[in-house]
Order: structure tokens, then C-alpha cells, then sequence
């Protein structure tokens, strides 16, 4: 049997796909801060480089049928509501600033609907709502604690989705404490933006548990999935 792939755009954490990978599917990471070229380790697929530069290989994965899921990242630095103050400096230095951000976005969503797989992808509150419209779903990472406690922050993040993909339900841990801002309290660093943009690994989860059911049974093997430590819940196969 052909092994179903599925596709993370912008993404360098590989939280999102740990739980597909998990599950047998072999999981294609794009991101430019990925080492450059084609990179494979186990069923995890590296490509260094924008979506553009990896169209070659999304090309072909596509057109081999095997594509099951395909989430997008695309970055929210000049585009999240929380930075409007920013936006005249930053239109005056170059007035295509959020131009370019929306096209990385629509190359998610068209690698997405070309695909024919479920699909979404993702952005805090965003100028996005007026070029893509309303986002289908909202969540915030404290929603899916039951999953990952270590999540117990909020961050209103927004989805654009499409191919039938389906929003899981909330699963949050209400003996936790309130959750924090730590998202917007995080220090400024090198690595500020890629803490801030990291995936909620409970939403990872919480996503495959909604959508797994688009894999062929014996991929999903063995039952239930052996998920990573860090979840408190296990996924029927």
C-alpha cells in the first residue's frame, strides 16, 4: 500500500505533524529556516526554502495522489492586529509589506484546495479577515489543555479551512489556573518570533484526533496511536 503524506507549510517546529507522523504518515515540513534542500529522516521530510522553492516536490506529492492533510503557517509578523502602530512605519518603507504576506497565505491555501485533502491554515487576529474574508474557526492554545497542559496560555488564533476539514472540539483542563499572556509578554529575542508563532502541541493533537479518519486503517497502527510523552491522551486509531 502507498503511504499517505500530508503537508506543513511554514512550519519549523514539526509540532503539527508529530501526531500524523505518529500515526505512519510520512509528513512534508517547508519552512527557509529548514537546512537547505531536500532533507529525510524517518518519515519526516525537511525542505529548506519558501513554498515557491519547494513547489517542485508539493508538485509531485500532490499529482501522486497521497496527500491526506495540509496545514499552513504562513508568517503573521506584518499582518497581526496586535502590530497595527507598526503598520505606517512599515508602509512607508515598503507599501507591499502586507501584500507579501498575503501571498504566502494564498500559497498555503492553494496548496491546500489543489491538494483535494482537508486543509487550513493559520494566523493570530489578523488583517487577513479582509483579503480572505472571516475565518471559518478561532481558537486559543488554553482551549486544548485536556491535551497538553503546558498550553495554558491564551493567543486568539484564527483559521481560514476548506476540503472538509473538520475543528475539533474544545478540550480544556478547568483545574488549571487561569491562563496567561505569555505570548505577549515573551522577551525580545532572536527567537522571539518563532516561540510566539510555535504550534500548540494540544491543538496538534486535537486536529488529528478530528481528522485521522482519512487514513487507511492499517496506517494507523499499532491501537491506539503511541502519541508523544507530553500528551495526556491517547488517539484511537
Amino acid at each position: 500500500m502507498t503511504r499517505p503524506a500530508a503537508i506543513f507549510l511554514c512550519d519549523l517546529t514539526g509540532h503539527m505533524a508529530e501526531p500524523w507522523i505518529a500515526a505512519g504518515v510520512q509528513c512534508w515540513l517547508v519552512d527557509p529556516q529548514h537546512p537547505a534542500g531536500v532533507n529525510h529522516d524517518g518519515l519526516t521530510v525537511r525542505v529548506g526554502g519558501t513554498i515557491i522553492d519547494a513547489i517542485s516536490h508539493l508538485g509531485a506529492l500532490i499529482r501522486s495522489g497521497r496527500v491526506v492533510f495540509v496545514a499552513g503557517f504562513p508568517p503573521c509578523t506584518d499582518v497581526a492586529l496586535c502590530g497595527t502602530k507598526h503598520w505606517a512605519k512599515k508602509a512607508a518603507a515598503d507599501r507591499y509589506f502586507q501584500a507579501k504576506a498575503a501571498i504566502v497565505a494564498e500559497q498555503c491555501r492553494m496548496v491546500g484546495a489543489l491538494s483535494g485533502a482537508r486543509w487550513f491554515f493559520e494566523n493570530p487576529r489578523s488583517a487577513f479577515s479582509k483579503i480572505f474574508g472571516r475565518p471559518n474557526h478561532k481558537f486559543d492554545p488554553y482551549r486544548f489543555t485536556l491535551l497538553c497542559t503546558s498550553d495554558n496560555y491564551t493567543k486568539d488564533t484564527w483559521l481560514w479551512t476548506g476540503n472538509g476539514f473538520v475543528m475539533p472540539q474544545f478540550a480544556q483542563d478547568f483545574d488549571l489556573d487561569e491562563p496567561d499572556d505569555r505570548i505577549h509578554k515573551a522577551t525580545p529575542s532572536p527567537e522571539r518570533a518563532n516561540l510566539r508563532s510555535a504550534t500548540p502541541r494540544g491543538f496538534s493533537v486535537a486536529v488529528f484526533e478530528a481528522n485521522c479518519d482519512v487514513l487507511p486503517a492499517v496506517v494507523s497502527a499499532p491501537s491506539p496511536v503511541q502519541l508523544p510523552p507530553w500528551s495526556r491522551t491517547e488517539v484511537a486509531a
